[in-house]
């Protein structure tokens, strides 16, 4: 699979005064006014790797730009850059003022990037001349900047994480799917079998972004942020120890493959679910492409909400995705704000996101990234109503590493038969806290 969560790079050192910089490449650059419009305007666009390749990418994309040319007499340069390399070249761009006139980002890096001060603010004339906020999912939008301030960026396409089941496994067992945590440990406890090399539960135990998304989940469960109202990391308190334990409990009770801790790619637990190997997958709805090109029909799995423990809060994701965002100094700020218009309409939407797998943005549309009306209802219900931003905070990413690698080493004890006590977890994030103070 290629895999669309977003990578948490760390940001060492962001910049903190970037949008005078002066400069150019092209069309981004200047005094940030509106300059040309309309026809023989050229704006360039850099574009994260949605799909299975950066060609693939351009294939699906190339139309869509021509179609907004033919709208406009607006021309897209287009720059297609993976994920390994775009929140380089982002920082590379916020620091020489040199950077395109419209790009994608990956939602949580929002607060570091609206820090440096480089983008153009979301502000009312702008999103009026975008459609409005109401056009967006309230829970999509939220991921735009910093709470209180104008959002720096808006969303283009949406994700989610789902719980994932083989029914057929499922219905072997006598089993229907769990609507509680405590269920979830039951099933994943009966489903395993690792004689046969099957096991109740697929994990990424390699992945220190799915261990940070994760942790983030279940702490949020148990009512825990991992920072506290002034922005201070606060990542031992009960519930984000509470909330990390669950997560690594599933490799503590032995419902997933020990060997899963070298997991941490993408495409190595959903193709275990997709071989029968594991009977649960806990995964974004991007997922269904890989499922499929791994031999899984779709009538084969379903999706429910990740269940909270009985009691709890119930937190089922976090909202994931990609959002857009506009250089403060480009020479083509209308033309470049018509762009993001015409990106996150509704028609627009409904035809980008069967390709790339995605949840539509604008509020009230109906998911179209599968054919089972089923899934779809149940993902755009997570969406809606179960899911919440990561931090939204200037050193977010730096979060995602530290916890991220921090949960990935306890998985690695689990792993080896020690399970991690509720002391180990706490001096674990104790130790991730204070790698975030002594970088400042």
């Amino acid at each position: 699979m290629k895999t669309r969560l977003i990578p948490a790079l760390v940001v060492a050192a962001m910049v903190a005064s970037t949008a005078a910089c002066g400069g150019s490449s092209g069309s981004g650059s200047s005094d940030g006014g509106g300059g040309d419009s309309g026809s023989g305007t050229t704006l360039t666009y850099w574009a994260s790797n949605q799909g299975s390749s950066i060609d693939v990418d351009k294939k699906v994309l190339g139309p869509e730009l021509k179609k907004f040319e033919k709208q406009t007499g607006i021309k897209v340069d287009l720059q297609v850059i993976g994920w390994p390399d775009l929140l380089n070249k982002i920082l590379a761009a916020t620091s020489s003022g040199k950077g395109p006139d419209v790009l994608n980002i990956g939602n949580t890096w929002a607060p570091s990037l609206q820090a440096t001060g480089a983008f153009l603010p979301f502000d009312s004339s702008a999103l009026t001349a975008i459609g409005g906020k109401s056009k967006f999912v309230p829970a999509s939008f939220a991921t735009g900047g910093v709470k209180g301030k104008d959002p720096t960026s808006v969303p283009l396409y949406s994700l989610v994480y789902g719980l994932y089941y083989n029914k057929k496994m499922f219905a072997e067992a006598g089993l229907k799917p769990p609507t509680t945590w405590e269920e979830l440990q039951t099933d994943a406890r009966k489903l395993t079998d690792a004689d046969k090399g099957t096991y109740g539960m697929a994990m990424e135990g390699g992945s220190y972004t799915e261990s940070v998304h994760f942790s983030f989940i279940f702490g949020q469960q148990h009512g825990a942020d991992p920072f506290d109202s002034s922005g201070k990391p606060n990542f031992t308190s009960p519930g984000m120890v509470a909330g990390v334990k669950q997560y690594v409990d599933l490799m503590s009770n032995k419902v997933v493959n020990p060997s899963s801790v070298q997991y941490k790619n993408g495409p190595e637990a959903p193709g275990d679910f997709a071989k029968g190997k594991a009977a649960m997958l806990m995964s974004q709805n991007n997922a269904d492409n890989t499922l499929v090109a791994d031999g899984m029909k779709t009538s084969e799995y379903g999706v429910v909400a990740i269940p909270a423990p009985t009691g709890k809060k119930d937190t089922a994701s976090f909202v994931a995705g990609i959002n857009m965002s506009v250089f403060k100094n480009t020479k083509h700020k209308d033309a470049a704000l018509k762009f993001v218009k015409f990106m996150t309409s509704p028609a627009e939407q409904k035809i980008l996101d069967v390709p790339f797998a995605a949840l539509p943005v604008n509020a009230g549309a109906t998911p179209n990234f599968t054919k089972n009306a089923a899934e779809a209802k149940t993902f755009q219900n997570i969406l809606a109503t179960k899911a919440v931003p990561l931090p939204l905070v200037a050193n977010e990413s730096q979060y995602e590493t530290n916890v991220g690698n921090a949960v990935n080493q306890l998985i690695a004890q689990a792993a080896t038969g020690k399970a991690p006590s509720e002391s180990d977890i706490k001096a674990a994030l104790q130790q991730a806290q204070d790698k975030m103070a002594s970088a400042g």
